[in-house]
């Protein structure tokens, strides 16, 4: 896939309409930011730009207001931050439309940035509304998108003004779009797979798409309890989904049939309750004790793992291998993020959401080829979806 990218159109003096996805976590009492890593991720981007003489205009979502205004997810803070991070003051309007905003972005100097309020304030935006879509492209002469986390997203911001302004990928869209169209279309090998977290009803698309690439899939965290009852083990009251256990064993069925390796755990930690400090053991998945329920997978199945990805050139993790919010259940994912680390000349590839934040709590993203910004997002494309952000830009 080629997208043409922020280098190619000409920027100096014109408004530049910047999607970004500034939906960072904040602490529900003082409305500090927790992680602001998807802030980071832009700034080669607006560097970029404000060097070149752009007129930024900056518009993003934050949590889920449902189309009302509410004060606890304004985007004052993460313009704060955004200060701090380039150095230069970001200028804000308590809009992301109106007579008040246009008056804001007519005063932009070059170079300068503003940041619009959270664009999801507005219903509009979510049912990607002509006329919201409209209001939003009258603030920019060009659109760049740097929001792979939301492109999976048919909204206004995201796929409608695509369609009515010259529309281009800024840096972070690109990198996102050429690691994971390598993995999709020409992945060097041998390519191993790892899906994890807590439900496969949201993972059989990827599986199965997974398995017409790749040469090895490996499986951790809950989902993988639904194929070990598949396998006829008992799983005692693991988070288990019934109703795809059949799909369990076509993808089981499909992996044999076309000779793709498909690893399950062989041993789990398991805890009496599903609190952080339950009692706990290590125990094969033949004997998980009556009562408790599988939390993480254990130290065999992670030296199974890394064995089996030892040879490996392309790697895609996504999804933790346990219950990871939890540290006591997060050795596994722990575990498994030192192996990719220590792959070599592999592409390793990190499949954002809880897996890039376990990577980035143990301070190795520097250590992986990538990390994405987009778990939905990565999956979908990974699955072979077309992304409706990404399908909207030009292509090259």
């Amino acid at each position: 896939m080629r997208k043409k990218t922020v280098r190619e159109i000409d920027v100096a003096g014109k408004r530049v309409l910047m999607r970004v996805d500034y939906n960072v976590p904040l602490e529900a009492a003082s409305g500090r930011i927790l992680d602001d890593r998807r802030i980071k991720a832009t700034l080669p981007t607006l560097d970029y730009l404000r060097l070149e003489g752009a007129r930024v205009v900056l518009v993003s979502h934050l949590g889920r207001p449902q189309g009302e205004r509410d004060p606890r997810l304004s985007l004052a803070p993460v313009a704060e931050r955004l200060s701090e991070l380039m150095g230069e003051p970001v200028q804000t309007v308590d809009d992301c439309i109106g007579s008040e905003v246009q008056e804001a972005v007519a005063g932009l100097a070059d170079g300068q940035v503003l940041m619009l309020e959270n664009v999801r304030f507005h219903a509009e935006e979510e049912a990607n509304e002509a006329e919201f879509a409209k209001a939003l492209a009258s603030l920019g002469d060009v659109y760049v998108n740097d929001a792979f986390g939301t492109a999976h997203r048919a909204h206004a911001s995201t796929e409608g003004v695509a369609r009515l302004r010259p529309a281009v990928a800024g840096l972070l869209m690109e990198s996102e779009i050429n690691f994971l169209s390598r993995a999709v279309e020409d992945p060097e090998r041998p390519y191993a797979a790892i899906i994890g977290g807590a439900k496969v009803s949201s993972k059989m698309g990827v599986l199965e798409a997974l398995l017409e690439r790749v040469d090895k899939l490996m499986l951790g965290g809950g989902m993988a309890n639904t194929f070990l009852k598949a396998e006829g083990f008992d799983v005692a009251e693991s988070l288990v989904e019934d109703d795809y256990i059949a799909g369990a064993k076509r993808i089981e069925e499909k992996a044999a049939e076309r000779g793709v390796r498909l690893l399950l755990p062989a041993d789990v930690i398991v805890a009496e309750r599903f609190e952080a400090d339950s009692p706990a053991r290590r125990v094969s998945v033949k004997d998980v004790p009556a009562g408790w329920r599988i939390m993480d997978v254990g130290e065999t199945t992670i030296d199974v793992y890394a064995r089996a990805l030892a040879d490996c050139k392309t790697v895609v993790w996504n999804g933790p291998m346990g219950v990871a919010e939890m540290p006591s259940f997060a050795h596994g994912s722990h575990r498994l993020a030192g192996v990719l680390a220590k792959l070599g000349e592999a592409t390793t590839i990190i499949g954002g959401g809880e897996t890039a934040a376990v990577v980035e709590s143990l301070g190795m993203a520097e250590e992986f080829s990538h990390v994405s910004t987009g778990g939905g997002a990565s999956l979908e494309f990974l699955e072979g979806r077309e992304l409706p952000g990404v399908a909207a830009l030009q292509d090259r």
